[in-house]
């Protein structure tokens, strides 16, 4: 699967595969005590933007006792929450909620074949995103990249997009759930890119990245350098001092950064 993040380590975290219709489509670090992904990482695929909209919410099967399959799976109609629900959200964890909607840490948009897309629509990938958060600054953030990346990007582009924890929960039946992020954070890389792009593109490669507050205000997406990033996540979480999104900072040999 590649180099993913160093310096992230937790007895609660998982890293999982993520599996659709038998084939790998990203990676996910999952916190199986907070009920969310610390990030996703995947690779980015040129595209039009376009969503799909006929794939139902799926649960992941590899924090699961009733499934053996390694394939992502939907949520089924009867009453099964509790045979995974203790290490994984389920559906009813949102269902009640007002002020956030789930948000993608591996968006559909930055896919372009159909399979890639429907994959992105698991929980495993999903936070408690505020809704004036996720439809503005954020949205706009995750058009911009695709642009970026689409029309500058000449090689592979590599994406890992993660979360800091606020401390504050959805709760269900006076139970803490699923832990709402105080901010979310990108980045990306991709070093055979177009040097004779206009310079304020070109500055932004190889490697980028950008953060925003998970707020309905002051939540502004801010574009930074990678070591910007990595060095307020030491001070924003929990990240160990050898904290590296990208090996070698997105210099790396041939071949040594392979998401799926």
């Amino acid at each position: 699967m590649g180099t993913l993040p160093q310096g992230l380590q937790d007895l609660s975290f998982k890293k999982i595969c993520q599996y659709y219709n038998g084939e790998p489509r990203f990676v996910t670090l999952y916190d199986t005590f907070y009920h969310i992904p610390v990030y996703s990482a995947y690779t980015f695929k040129r595209s039009d933007g376009s969503k799909r909209v006929d794939v139902p919410w799926m649960y992941e099967p590899q924090l699961s006792t009733v499934s053996d399959s390694r394939d992502m799976q939907p949520f089924p109609q009867e009453d099964l929450h509790r045979s995974f629900g203790d290490y994984q959200a389920v559906l009813d964890d949102y269902s009640d909620s007002v002020s956030f909607v789930r948000g993608l840490l591996s968006p559909d948009e930055h896919q372009d074949h159909p399979d890639d897309k429907a994959a992105t629509y698991t929980l495993t990938n999903v936070i408690p995103q505020v809704r004036e958060f996720n439809i503005g600054p954020w949205r706009n953030h995750e058009h911009t990249i695709r642009k970026r990346l689409n029309n500058y990007c000449r090689g592979t582009a590599y994406v890992v997009t993660g979360v800091t924890i606020s401390g504050h929960m959805i709760r269900r039946y006076n139970i803490d759930r699923v832990a709402i992020p105080a901010y979310l954070w990108s980045a990306y890389c991709c070093v055979d890119f177009d040097h004779n792009s206009p310079y304020e593109e070109r500055s932004k490669f190889p490697a980028f990245a950008s953060y925003g507050l998970n707020d309905k205000d002051n939540n502004e997406v801010q574009e930074i350098g990678v070591q910007q990033l990595q060095d307020f996540l030491k001070k924003a979480t929990y990240v160990g001092n050898s904290f590296q999104i990208f090996y070698d900072n997105c210099v790396p040999p041939q071949d040594a950064l392979q998401f799926p």
